[in-house]
């Protein structure tokens, strides 16, 4: 018998295509009994489209599938706890918001009135009772299910395919803040179809309980979300499931910078969750992975169990002036300016007029890495400022920026216009 905890994208894809044997379904607004439109409303689409004020920077929060796939200590006792390490630890403070149940929380199968069943192992008083204990900590709320009959795991809980305007009522009675929406067991009914039927669901499901819900597209990228989903949900996957090792985040990463023109604002390309913390990787290439996961405007969402984390990884997790750059309203994608021989310069436009820029170094052998002003999108001043988001330091610069980087490091710095200075030295340097 396989382990219960096969990675999505292995188990996603093979489910769907056996289960397409049957044939597609009907379409999913119309099977979900009982359901009618408002009078004056129709049930092709939302009062509001999107985007409708949700997300306006990239959600930041904790996620469990990464630290404990389906482990029986993903559970009630599990979920407050991370919500106490928010706020015993600063994250909340940080910006970090949504506490999210992944895969695994309901029992396999539906009761007599369709509805979705909470295991009673692993949540005891209930999904509305964890949800209230979230919100009384000042954060936010998320649940996990798939945009098909059942969800990713081999055990095959039950996915929303049919059920959407059910389930998204059922969601926002509970006091869901977030739904990720999976792909399994897609029966091989048309991407945006379904995820545009969850989309209408949450929000019917809003106007009658007055919760909005962000709403996150997990289809891995397999059908190019980033050019159609912008109205359909807040982020979107562009890659499959990520693990905790520097082959996996780079590559990532790699398939991730170049949709940098589709991101902003309310819709945000997702390259999966974080790993840091997990044991995979160093902490400088944990350092790399959180700075170039900012600088691409990504949802932070943590992937560790803070119950077990280091200083180190409350450290990289809890640096604000790195989460700035993330959070920054303008909502601009990094984009790569030079990656000549794996010394990458990625170049991030901020809202006060600044540059976020990271100079990362792929390879396995420290590096020096340089650009300018110039070349970043800033010129004709008499000087500028470089701020070291890791150090905390600042230093002038009269326009060429250098650093000599480790292996699979990253300099992540701040560069900002400074006209009251002059006579700086030609270049300035620092090591990571």
């Amino acid at each position: 018998m396989p382990p219960p905890t096969i990675r999505r994208r292995v188990v996603g894809p093979l489910a769907a295509v056996l289960l397409c044997a049957a044939g597609p379904t009907a379409p999913a607004a119309a099977r979900d009994a009982g359901e009618r439109p408002a009078p004056g409303r129709s049930a092709a689409g939302p009062a509001v489209r999107l985007p409708d004020g949700l997300a306006l920077t990239p959600p930041m929060g904790f996620n469990n599938w990464n630290a404990t796939h389906c482990r029986a200590d993903f559970n009630e006792a599990m979920v407050k706890g991370i919500a106490d390490i928010f706020v015993e630890k600063g994250l909340k403070e940080a910006g970090y918001q949504y506490v999210n149940l992944d895969d695994c929380w309901a029992l396999p199968r539906r009761d007599a009135k369709g509805k979705l069943v909470p295991d009673p192992k692993r949540f005891p008083h209930g999904i509305k009772a964890v949800a209230d204990y979230v919100h009384a900590k000042g954060l936010k709320f998320g649940i996990y299910t798939s945009a098909g009959t059942k969800t990713c795991n081999v055990a095959g809980f039950p996915g929303a395919l049919g059920h959407e305007r059910s389930d998204a009522r059922q969601f926002a009675q509970w006091g869901v803040d977030y739904l990720k929406y999976d792909n399994c067991n897609n029966q091989g009914v048309d991407a945006k179809k379904r995820y545009t039927a969850m989309r209408d669901a949450l929000q019917a499901a809003s106007r009658t309980t007055g919760r909005p819900i962000v709403h996150s597209i997990c289809e891995w990228g397999e059908n190019k979300p980033w050019k159609w989903a912008a109205d359909v949900g807040h982020l979107w996957r562009t890659t499959g499931d990520i693990s905790d090792n520097w082959s996996s985040m780079l590559s990532i990463m790699k398939r991730n910078l170049p949709l940098h023109a589709y991101a902003g604002p309310g819709h945000w390309n997702d390259p999966d969750m974080l790993e840091v913390g997990n044991g995979g990787m160093t902490d400088t290439e944990y350092r790399t992975h959180f700075s170039m996961w900012s600088i691409m405007a990504a949802p932070l969402l943590i992937g560790s169990d803070l119950r077990k984390a280091t200083p180190e990884t409350f450290e990289i997790l809890g640096n604000k002036e790195v989460i700035a750059v993330d959070q920054d309203p303008l909502g601009r994608q990094g984009k790569v300016l030079s990656s000549e021989n794996g010394r990458w310069v990625v170049a991030k436009e901020m809202k006060d007029g600044s540059r976020a820029i990271a100079l990362f170094n792929e390879t396995g052998s420290a590096r020096t890495i340089s650009t300018t002003a110039k070349a970043v999108g800033l010129s004709g001043a008499t000087g500028y400022t470089l701020r070291d988001l890791w150090r905390h330091k600042s230093r002038p610069s009269a326009g060429r920026i250098a650093a000599t980087v480790p292996a699979h490091g990253t300099v992540l710095l701040r560069v900002s216009a400074d006209g009251k200075r002059a006579g700086h030295p030609p270049a300035v340097r620092n090591s990571a």
